[in-house]
């Protein structure tokens, strides 16, 4: 099992940026895969950035692909998320998850979530 606690989070205005961390609790973070999700008022859950367990290999969504930068240290159990040009539409809560097979787009594939850290970006 792994608790995972996201930090980073606040206010900012469009165009700047902020780093979003998962810290993870137990000696197994290097075994799962990681990924971020956002979830903005009165939409769904969706999928942001996820990466394997080695670091080595990460996938995005169309929408922050070439702004937003997923990376893990597996020696300090810290998952990151680097989000840079931001926009209005980025605002949502941003929850880090755990998880082990299975598509890294969906969200059924994640067995532990965190509580979530709130972005918003400020036009």
């Amino acid at each position: 099992q792994v608790q995972l606690v996201e930090s980073g989070g606040g206010l900012v205005q469009a165009g700047g940026s902020l780093r979003l961390s998962c810290a993870a609790s137990g000696r197994t973070f290097s075994s799962y895969v990681m990924g971020w999700f956002r979830q903005a008022p009165g939409k769904e859950r969706e999928f942001v950035a996820a990466i394997r367990r080695s670091g080595g290999t990460t996938f995005y969504a169309d929408s922050v692909k070439g702004r937003f930068t997923i990376s893990r240290d597996n020696a300090k159990n810290t998952l990151y998320l680097q989000m840079n040009s931001l926009k209005p539409e980025d605002t949502a809560v941003y929850y880090c998850a755990a998880g082990s097979t299975g598509s890294y787009y969906n969200m059924r594939t994640y067995d532990y979530w965190g509580q979530g850290t709130q972005v918003t970006v400020s036009s």
